[in-house]
């Protein structure tokens, strides 16, 4: 992942990106990023992720207590922790509230990672945690018996988690699944109807292409 110095600017560029897509509004959101086993950089609460500096990045433990740095850490902490928990894999967690991706949530459609092949391919099945009370412990334990089995998990009316290798991974898995929203919302518009999934055989078929060659 780099130096301390390195990821904290990572996390600047990174939630720039997020604000400037209208990914989050004001003070949303929230980006972090291993530093070892028990040890995060993670944005400051209470601040704006288009107009942050690394001043407004912690060090915090799993736990959430501050090391380095002033202020506290975003209040939805808890989240980052468990993902990094339960996935040794895992070196970077963003959370965001895309607007179709929300909507999602909040009309009750599941949203389908088949649509898109490239989408299946790139993140694989995605799902939807129910509804848990922000800033408390509710919102891990929602997400809790996905976080094995998958790399981005829609939380009902509170946007979206990616996680993955590196921020720019978990950024980009963010940006392509509230495209594949769109696509899906512009389908609905034109046909009446929401895009069909790829069939099981279709689906199996791009499976394979994940599998090491023997």
């Amino acid at each position: 992942m780099g130096s301390q110095e390195q990821i904290k600017a990572e996390i600047v560029r990174i939630g720039k990106f997020m604000y400037e897509k209208g990914f989050i509004a004001a003070s949303d959101g929230n980006i972090s990023a291993r530093l070892d086993d028990n040890k995060i950089v993670i944005t400051r609460s209470g601040v704006c992720k288009g107009r942050m500096s690394a001043d407004d990045l912690l060090v915090v433990n799993l736990d959430g207590a501050v090391i380095e740095g002033e202020g506290q850490p975003s209040t939805e902490y808890r989240m980052h922790s468990l993902i990094y928990s339960e996935r040794k894999d895992v070196n970077a967690v963003v959370h965001a509230h895309p607007p179709l991706l929300t909507a999602f949530t909040l009309a009750g459609i599941e949203f389908e990672s088949a649509w898109l092949p490239e989408v299946w391919l790139s993140i694989g099945s995605v799902v939807t945690a129910p509804y848990a009370l922000p800033t408390t412990n509710e919102v891990p334990e929602s997400i809790r018996p996905y976080v094995k089995k998958h790399n981005a998990i829609l939380l009902e009316r509170h946007g979206i988690v990616t996680y993955s290798l590196s921020l720019e991974s978990a950024y980009n898995m963010l940006e392509k699944l509230e495209h594949a929203a769109i696509v899906a919302v512009y389908t609905q518009i034109l046909s009446g109807n929401l895009p069909r999934p790829l069939t099981p055989i279709q689906l199996e078929q791009l499976n394979s292409l994940l599998r090491p060659k023997k």
